[in-house]
């Protein structure tokens, strides 16, 4: 092995360690975040029992249960990296449809154009098939 290849080959050691220290960084900070984000959730299930307009308290509980189904999504693509070395889609387009339908459920309490309303529509249809695509595509490649 000549010098400059062996030097090239320290280099990209290091960076990868470095990458993946970040990433573990991200993992615990999301996880921290995931509890917390649950711990919010159980807040507002309690809070449910006490509010005047159920409605609302619904809504609100299910903001926070969807947003922390956001940050697990996103957290399972970190893990996934830890475990394959490659960052996977799926989670990511999991976690935009939730974001998405999280925020249909803010259409009654909002005013939002129609505009908006099926441009978020769309959103949610092209990352379903995105979803749907990839699932395909990871499946035929284990096989």
């Amino acid at each position: 092995m000549t010098p400059s290849k062996n030097r090239i080959d320290t280099v990209t050691s290091a960076l990868s360690g470095v990458t993946m220290g970040i990433y573990l960084l991200i993992a615990v900070s999301l996880s921290l975040l995931a509890i917390v984000s649950f711990y919010d959730v159980i807040i507002q299930m309690v809070a449910l029992v006490h509010t005047a307009d159920v409605t609302q308290g619904v809504l609100q509980a299910l903001h926070a249960l969807l947003l922390t189904i956001i940050i697990v999504e996103i957290l399972e693509t970190v893990t996934a990296y830890f475990r394959t070395s490659r960052v996977q889609v799926t989670p990511i387009l999991i976690a935009g449809i939730t974001a998405m339908v999280r925020r249909v459920l803010t259409y009654g309490v909002e005013h939002l154009s129609p505009i908006d309303i099926g441009m978020t529509l769309a959103a949610i249809l092209v990352l379903t098939i995105a979803t749907v695509y990839i699932s395909r595509q990871e499946r035929t490649d284990y096989y």
